[in-house]
């Protein structure tokens, strides 16, 4: 009698043995193995310090690129608006990469030093490119010719620092959290308090470039600024060199990928038969009590064909080449369910897509929109770019906010819920982003009125827009991360959160893409177009509109999907 008719009877299929029964995740059962250190040294705290000082390197070009690209190398308000984010999303794409790398082939503390020799190149360029003449080079009587000059230089570095800092993104947070020992109880609290340490260093280095760094680049030389971003990852690489000795380094244990593989080919195999009603004569093992088991869902039933237990699986395994092959025939309803998170999970990845390309006007259309407005706060002038430092600020007030007003608020009106969800923070995120392009074009609407009565308007104006998106950030963003995290899969929590990365970057993308039809719509017939060069010329107005419109229909769609998730349960 088949296998799959005796599930359609209810009866339930014999089992495979226990200590025959296929290799299921080998890999990701393996214990990596650690070199001994001593536990509560000084390592995570130098990987700290060098993350304030990355921080600072990284948006020590990054915060002020689109007013260099526009001043130093004569580039178009839009084409230095569109190489930025290009550049941004780059930088978040890359930490994909990195984390395959470090999980399956060199290891965190590999990937950082081999991705810290690109990057450091490439802070060198982008500081010898401000050094470099920006004209063609012509001779008498003769035709001029490009010069392999500044630009080439500059773009040539800024594309090595984002491939450098997608390695060391993707590899020292994980690094860091390896350094504490999990069976320690002392280390787990300070592991806890890592993450929140790390995210404040990151903080800091925005601050640091968008004060200082940006003032000197504005007011002294744009050599000496980038020299200085270019000094911080020096001393940083050469610190965290020299810490070596104390480090713990966890070596690779494969990609998780193959597991993902594993469930889909399995079930393409299965495909004539059809999954019991009862999810309990679906394959399990249970002789791993060290691993976690996760509850089986109806959704996306195709898959469960997976774990579905044929006449061919009962046969016994006599040597490790059929059990290998065995896991392409079998696979466990967690292996199943895992797959199927990674699915649920993409509709609400896809729509913090839209929310990146909203977030990546901070550093783009923000920065031009003060740059021609009044940059005299009372008896200070505050360069366009350090708004950035401001919106950073905000986050940090935004965090005490939630902590201290909004939450206490929430559960005296509701004291069963308690604090929000993760995916409703989300969601308050998403309208916080949409409501930050709504006040942006209202100061754009009332800069634009000034403008054509030949008055300028304060930088000042632009602060609210800056606050309501440090909410957006501070909703989306932590929670997002925490999201994925908690959602992942365990073999799959650095994959999950490179996702959560790779939104940056295809929001990045998006934008660029954004401009571009924008400019291909509206540039038509002699027009200057929304985004023109002057952009008292322009409608940038109209732009934000067009952004605030595009996150309130994100926010709807993101609702729809969120209501009807269901969160993954841990049996066992």
């Amino acid at each position: 009698m088949d296998a799959g008719d005796a599930m359609e009877r209810g009866q339930r299929s014999p089992r495979l043995p226990e200590s025959q029964s296929p290799k299921v995740q080998d890999e990701s059962l393996t214990v990596p193995l650690i070199q001994n250190k001593k536990t509560g040294s000084k390592a995570p705290a130098v990987v700290l310090g060098f993350e304030c000082l990355e921080s600072t390197a990284f948006n020590g070009i990054g915060t002020n690129l689109v007013v260099y690209l526009e001043t130093v190398l004569h580039g178009s308000n839009l084409a230095s608006a569109s190489n930025v984010t290009t550049w941004f999303g780059t930088s978040y794409l890359t930490p994909v990469f990195g984390a395959i790398i470090a999980d399956t082939f060199w290891g965190n503390y590999n990937t950082i030093l081999v991705s810290l020799v690109v990057y450091l190149l490439g802070m060198m360029f982008v500081t010898f490119s401000a050094f470099l003449p920006v004209t063609e080079l012509c001779g008498v009587g003769s035709a001029c010719h490009p010069l392999f000059g500044a630009q080439t230089v500059a773009f040539l570095g800024l594309y090595l620092v984002a491939f450098g800092s997608g390695g060391v993104r993707a590899a020292l947070l994980p690094f860091g959290a390896e350094q504490y020992d999990d069976d320690n109880a002392v280390d787990r609290e300070r592991k806890m308090s890592f993450f929140s340490w790390f995210y404040i260093c990151v903080d800091f280095g925005m601050i640091i470039s968008g004060v200082f760094i940006v003032w000197i680049q504005q007011n002294i030389s744009w050599g000496l600024g980038f020299g200085i971003a270019t000094a911080c990852i020096a001393l940083g690489f050469g610190g965290f060199v020299l810490a070596t000795p104390m480090y713990k380094r966890r070596m690779p244990t494969g990609t998780p990928l193959k597991s993902l593989a594993q469930v889909v080919v399995a079930a393409c195999r299965k495909v004539s038969l059809r999954a019991p009603a009862d999810a309990g004569l679906l394959y399990e093992v249970h002789d791993k009590i060290d691993q976690p088991k996760i509850a089986h869902t109806d959704e996306f039933a195709f898959l469960d064909k997976a774990a579905v237990v044929a006449d061919s699986d009962l046969e016994e395994v006599t040597n490790d080449a059929a059990a290998a092959a065995g896991t392409w025939r079998l696979c466990t309803v967690t292996q199943v369910e895992e797959l199927k998170i990674l699915l649920r999970l993409l509709p609400i990845w896809a729509t913090s897509i839209v929310l990146s390309a909203a977030y990546a006007q901070l550093n783009t259309t923000f920065v031009q929109q003060g740059g021609v407005m009044d940059m005299r706060v009372m008896s200070f002038t505050v360069p366009a770019a350090s708004l950035v430092s401001f919106e950073v600020l905000c986050v940090l007030a935004w965090v005490l906010i939630y902590g201290s007003v909004i939450v206490p608020a929430l559960r005296s009106v509701s004291p069963a819920r308690g604090e929000p969800s993760q995916l409703q923070r989300m969601g308050a995120g998403r309208l916080l982003m949409a409501l930050a392009m709504a006040v942006a074009a209202l100061v754009e609407m009332r800069r634009l009125d000034a403008a054509a009565r030949g008055e300028s308007m304060s930088i000042a104006w632009q602060m609210p827009q800056y606050f309501v998106l440090a909410g957006a950030e501070v909703f989306c963003y932590i929670a997002q991360l925490e999201f994925f995290y908690n959602e992942a899969p365990d073999a799959m929590k650095s994959m999950c959160t490179s996702l959560a990365l790779l939104t940056v970057a295809l929001g990045s993308y998006m934008s660029s893409l954004i401009y571009a039809v924008v400019n291909a719509l509206t540039a038509t017939g002699g027009r200057p177009g929304w985004i023109a060069d002057d952009l008292n010329e322009g409608h940038l107005d109209y732009f934000f509109w067009t952004m605030a419109a595009l996150c309130t229909l994100n926010f709807v769609v993101y609702s729809a999907f969120a209501r009807n998730y269901k969160v993954k349960t841990v049996v066992s």
